[in-house]
């Protein structure tokens, strides 16, 4: 463990983009919307609980910012030279209101407090990249919505974040240094990365990707609006709650199908794009955590790695096949990870369906972070990570393309929430997804044994 509060900073620096930021400036349409532009956020939301000392929670928010890099580095996207830059330690912004004095349910109000900041613009220019808003109902009782730059941080990091400053806070309120872990720094990643990629461990990878992904083509499902039309590309979100009998028997199958709650619900997921589509070879798009190494768990920054998971359905006749094949997809993919602009070099085709007019890609995840915050006693404030929002909201956080949905197991229930591009998709239609997938999976879940074509 190392001490920290009122460390020096190391001193600015500058260094090349990650592969992951080279993936972003490949798919970025150089317009608002893009993964350089004001709303390719990552947003967050906790309650406090506890005497609430502003003066101290401002000065944790400044500690955080020397203890991470990412938190203040540019990005420098020239042609012939892009790269990023690390500048010296400034003070994040911290907005103060006070809802004391409002009528209703302080649970939906700190949803639409966090709700309001994710629908608000954040530059990446703006520095540091990451920055808050304090709800207060009273002196015990408020909600904290954080809000970074998603070039910068990413959900795994967004839990060091709220881990770290939750430390940091108590460690001024008590006058003692901080005890955390060594953070290390994004650009000792991507020095690692560089070297990594010389070597025959990512020689193999690619090998890996050029043979399971010949002939693949990730795959589509159908958008409302055709891509030529030109609507302004803003990110909505829905969100959903799958009944707690959904959770309780996703982890049976688990069980019994010697699977991941992950690879059972990519399962039905997968049988879901069957019936849309068509096709018996589904290539479903996921993301990892993209870390790579145990040192870099500490570490805030971009790691997150795109992965198309491709699952042939050919052979399968029952749910449980198909959890096999998945397994087996999974297993093979997280052995060979790589940044998907790697992957891409080996299977240049295979975003082109999702890339025609009226196509777009949908991708999938479970959330799984072991540091969530769950009413977590740090000092003397507790400390819940929301992660029941159900609001949805017409203007949030952007994707770059097509949809995604992410999923949490958290009882009692699932916890569901659905972006999607509005210049893409209607909201009706990605309610008719959702709804299409609950129904496989009420199916499947009932009897891992059941036949397909009984489904």
């Amino acid at each position: 463990m190392s001490h920290q509060h009122g460390t020096v900073a190391a001193p600015p620096g500058r260094f090349p983009l990650s592969l992951q930021q080279e993936f972003l400036r490949l798919i970025d349409s150089g317009e608002d919307s893009g993964p350089f532009g004001p709303w390719y956020t990552i947003v967050g939301g906790w309650r406090l609980t506890g005497p609430l000392d502003l003066p101290a929670l401002q000065g944790a928010l400044d500690d955080l910012v020397v203890r991470h890099e990412s938190l203040r580095t540019a990005l420098v996207r020239e042609e012939d030279g892009a790269h990023q830059e690390v500048g010296r330690p400034s003070s994040p912004d911290l907005a103060v209101h006070d809802l004391g004095a409002r009528e209703g349910s302080r649970d939906l109000q700190a949803e639409e407090l966090v709700n309001e900041v994710e629908a608000t613009p954040f530059g990446m220019d703006r520095t540091p990249l990451l920055g808050g808003v304090l709800g207060r109902f009273d002196e015990r009782d408020a909600v904290l919505a954080l809000a970074a730059h998603h070039t910068a941080v990413d959900g795994w990091s967004m839990q060091l974040v709220v881990r770290d400053l939750a430390e940091l806070y108590a460690a001024r309120r008590q006058g003692r240094p901080a005890v955390l872990p060594p953070p290390g720094q994004y650009r000792e990643f991507v020095a690692w990365q560089r070297e990594y990629e010389r070597g025959p461990a990512a020689q193999k990878a690619r090998d890996h990707w050029r043979d399971t992904l010949r002939g693949a083509r990730v795959t589509p499902i159908p958008t409302d609006l055709s891509r030529a039309d030109g609507h302004p590309a803003t990110t909505a979100w829905q969100r959903f709650m799958l009944p707690e009998s959904f959770r309780t028997a996703t982890l049976r199958a688990a069980r019994t199908t010697r699977a991941t709650p992950f690879m059972v619900l990519l399962a039905a997921y997968v049988l879901m794009l069957r019936d849309l589509t068509g096709r018996d070879d589904i290539v479903a798009p996921t993301f990892t955590p993209g870390r790579m190494q145990s040192r870099m768990l500490d570490t805030v920054g971009s790691f997150y790695n795109f992965i198309p998971l491709r699952v042939d359905l050919s052979g399968c006749r029952a749910f449980r096949d198909v959890v096999d094949a998945v397994r087996r997809t999974c297993l093979d993919a997280y052995a060979h990870e790589l940044p998907f602009n790697d992957i891409l070099a080996e299977a240049p085709d295979l975003m082109a369906d999702a890339s025609e007019d009226r196509a777009a890609d949908l991708a999938f995840q479970v959330v799984q972070s072991p540091l969530i915050m769950a009413d977590q006693a740090v000092g003397d404030l507790r400390w819940t990570a929301m992660r029941r929002r159900l609001l949805p909201q017409p203007v949030g956080s952007a994707l770059p393309d097509g949809a995604l949905w992410n999923l949490e197991l958290n009882a009692p229930g699932i916890v569901g929430s659905a972006g999607f591009l509005t210049s893409l998709f209607s909201d009706q239609t990605m309610t008719g997804l959702v709804i299409g997938f609950q129904r496989v999976l009420s199916r499947v879940l009932a009897d891992p044994d059941v036949r397909l074509d009984q489904i």
